[in-house]
């Protein structure tokens, strides 16, 4: 029996090597610099991953558990694990300047509170710094309720997150 309560998956705006993951009625969480992990940053509230491409569309993909499920395959480049938190029940993943042609199940399934996300990706490296008109990376992030803990980082590989934690 899977504890997967929901799947999504659709294009998001990227625009200056970023996307985000927020929720509107309040702080997601402690600030966390990028140059930690080379993946996500938490700063002023707002969880932002960073992508290799400038400017463009990535492919993500979100699954919510109802408990801790098992990190993606060696597929993925880069892999890390944040706490964040949701004040409204409204945690979701947003287009730095565009909205999502079509939005993503909400991260924060469960209603207010804090949850674990594991964020995946691989494809970094291939247009760094461009603004292809094909996909040229995915994400996959895992969401379920659990408290809080440390920022971990489970897998470090891609060229573009070791640029980043160099900083």
């Amino acid at each position: 029996m899977s504890d997967q309560a929901e799947y999504g998956r659709g294009l998001v705006p990227v625009q200056y090597h970023q996307f985000q993951i927020n929720d509107e009625d309040g702080p997601a969480g402690p600030d966390l610099p990028r140059t930690h992990n080379g993946l996500i940053e938490v700063q002023d509230g707002i969880a932002t991953v960073h992508t290799g491409i400038h400017t463009g569309d990535v492919d993500v993909t979100v699954t919510l558990h109802i408990g801790a499920p098992e990190p993606g395959g060696a597929e993925w480049d880069e892999i890390v694990e944040v706490s964040l938190q949701s004040v409204s029940g409204e945690l979701m993943v947003r287009g730095l300047m565009d909205d999502l042609d079509e939005e993503l199940p909400v991260l924060s399934f469960d209603g207010p509170g804090i949850y674990r996300l594991r964020i995946h990706a691989r494809g970094r490296d291939t247009a760094i710094d461009l603004a292809p008109d094909e996909v040229t990376e995915w994400y996959l992030i895992q969401a379920w309720p659990a408290p809080p803990h440390d920022a971990r980082m489970l897998r470090q590989t891609d060229s573009y997150g070791a640029s980043v934690r160099t900083g």
